[in-house]
């Protein structure tokens, strides 16, 4: 596990718009799963207005982390924050936007979804594989849309699955753990105070870290970064910039 601390989420924003250049320039072809939330939006603003000219677009593949079960043109929904922030800004093809389709049925699109990842990603170990999951950490400890009350999920023999968030109910679809750790890279992006406390609990491993999501996130290469703001990572014993 490596840690990147800034000193906020602008210099976070920056610094894995940076590290996501880098990673993409090895090769032609490069898929990503992306996530929602508010730091993902900070990061897909400053890719497009600050860096978008150092990516070859052309060759990223955008996917979805997970999806909330609405239509594309919903406030809600993981692939219209992307629209606006990000792909409504750069020169990607339409052909290379792998959305989830939060409009149908959960289930159906969670098969649906899992057999596209089987179909368009190369294979390692027998499963699909990314180049890079971005993931974000929720104040509960969640990951992707993978929830402490159905932590099971995690393990499930599918790729995707359908999750349901513990308060309001809603259904989403989610990549599941063994996508998520056989990704070759994996990185956090989680940023602000009220995420420090599930962040010094997962990073050190302290009691009761299994209980939440986030701290099974394993990448079989070992390649796991957390880029994190000071905020995020204030009760950290030990950090790295």
């Amino acid at each position: 596990m490596e840690l990147k601390v800034y000193q906020n989420k602008v210099k976070v924003a920056e610094e894995f718009s940076k590290y996501l250049i880098e990673k993409s320039d090895t090769q032609k072809a490069f898929h990503i799963a992306l996530s929602g939330g508010s730091t993902p939006k900070i990061v897909f603003d400053v890719l497009a207005e600050e860096f978008s000219n150092d990516v070859d677009w052309k060759n990223i593949h955008l996917y979805w982390g997970d999806e909330r079960c609405v239509a594309p043109a919903n406030d809600e929904s993981n692939y219209k924050m992307t629209v606006e922030h990000l792909i409504s800004k750069v020169d990607i093809p339409e052909e290379n936007i792998h959305r989830i389709k939060g409009e149908d049925d959960p289930k159906t699109e969670a098969k649906r979804y899992g057999e596209l990842l089987d179909r368009e990603l190369p294979k390692e170990l027998g499963l699909p594989q990314f180049d890079l999951v971005i993931l974000g950490m929720g104040d509960d400890g969640h990951t992707a849309s993978i929830f402490p009350h159905e932590i099971n999920l995690w393990v499930s023999p599918d790729n995707c699955e359908v999750a349901i968030h513990p308060e309001s109910g809603q259904r989403r679809v989610s990549l599941t753990g063994r996508i998520i750790n056989n990704a070759r890279t994996v990185a956090f992006l989680v940023t602000g105070e009220s995420k420090a406390e599930k962040v010094k609990i997962i990073v050190d491993r302290e009691e009761g870290y299994l209980e939440y999501p986030a701290s099974h996130v394993a990448p079989k290469t070992k390649d796991l970064v957390w880029f994190l703001d000071a905020a995020a990572a204030k009760l950290l014993t030990s950090s790295q910039s």
